[in-house]
């Protein structure tokens, strides 16, 4: 087994003195090892950021739009390593993932692009006698240095969603990824250090959730971004203190059918949000509301279609349902179908288990 995987603070790979596994969701095996930061770690990497804060801020835009769009450039140049990567770490399955990287290069190339026109405002001020001449000139600046807390689910592209409009902006941030997968966020974190950004402008911890509550009551970072459970989201907030809060919570999305839709197309577009990487994204589909004159044709045209859903092995081209993060979440799953068949409920299709893949 190599060495366990380093974080990076400061622009220098650093290691703690415990380290965490990071195992395949699909097999089960080990797949790395990686530091874990300890508190002071954490203190060093939120004075990194800190200090970080200033330099970026002083970069003009055309220095900000290079380095996205050079980190734009190395996330497509190693596309296939960051796909293959997150099907392994995450389960996602292999096309789900190279649709993520190159979401991903989106990501960073607009944000590229906005860094050089983040507008502001001349405000006329002349509506009092004696302020003829006067007006106000808005101009937008930096806000300082970001803390950024990652889910498992997109561990890229949510990553990006935070670093790249940071960056744009002028701001440092510490990203704090996600304990079941946080090596696609720390492979992120070389393709950044190729950029030119100064030393601590992109800081990434993998910690444990004490020194991450310790991270968010720091009253240095200026912005807490959190995307995750509700539970946990509104437990941080509580936690943060006079910082700027940016909560994306879990979805709860459901779906209408009307008799007028075109119900194979209802119920393909129902089948793969439903269970497309085994349901683990934030607007999959979760409750389906079915006008009772086609309730019969409409679910016998979404057994069709979720029984073509291949489900296995992720880095198979044409699976569709992967695993589950872990066998927890596998086993949560296969009880919450016990339940629904206690009370009353009918198992059309599959619902078995098998490891962390659910039918």
């Amino acid at each position: 087994m190599p060495e366990p995987r380093p974080f990076l603070i400061g622009g220098l790979w650093r290691h703690g003195d415990t380290v965490v596994p990071v195992n395949n969701p699909f097999t089960g095996r080990l797949l790395a090892e990686v530091s874990n930061a300890s508190s002071a770690d954490a203190e060093d990497a939120i004075q990194s950021t800190v200090d970080a804060a200033v330099a970026m801020g002083a970069l003009p835009s055309h220095t900000r739009y290079h380095a996205l769009q050079k980190i734009a450039g190395g996330l497509y140049d190693r596309r296939e390593e960051f796909a293959r990567l997150m099907t392994a770490e995450a389960g996602k399955p292999i096309a789900d993932a190279k649709r993520e990287v190159n979401r991903a290069v989106q990501t960073f190339t607009v944000a590229a692009e906005e860094a050089r026109r983040i507008p502001g405002e001349v405000i006329p001020l002349d509506w009092t006698p004696g302020t003829d001449s006067y007006l106000g000139i808005l101009r937008r600046v930096p806000i300082g240095p970001v803390l950024g807390i990652t889910p498992f689910n997109f561990p890229l592209n949510l990553v990006a969603h935070k670093v790249a409009p940071a960056l744009a902006a002028g701001n440092s941030i510490l990203i704090k990824p996600a304990p079941q997968a946080p090596l696609t966020a720390l492979l992120l974190g070389e393709v950044a250090l190729e950029a030119g950004l100064p030393p601590g402008a992109l800081n990434i911890l993998p910690c444990k959730n004490t020194i991450a509550e310790q991270l968010v009551a720091d009253p240095r970072f200026k912005l807490l971004s959190f995307t995750g459970s509700a539970a946990v989201g509104w437990m941080l907030k509580a936690k943060c203190g006079k910082k700027k809060v940016v909560l994306e919570l879990g979805g709860n999305a459901g779906v209408i059918v009307e008799p007028d839709a075109d119900l194979e197309f209802a119920a393909q577009r129902c089948a793969t949000g439903g269970f497309g990487y085994a349901g683990q994204t934030c607007i999959s589909v979760q409750r389906i509301f079915v006008h009772h004159s086609i309730a019969d044709l409409f679910t016998t045209k979404l057994l069709l279609q979720v029984a073509r859903l291949r489900a296995g092995d992720p880095s198979d081209d044409s699976t569709v349902v992967g695993p589950l993060i872990d066998p927890a979440a596998a086993h949560r799953v296969e009880t919450w179908i016990g339940e629904a068949v206690c009370q009353g409920a009918r198992v059309l299709l599959g619902g078995k288990r098998m490891g962390s893949v659910m039918e």
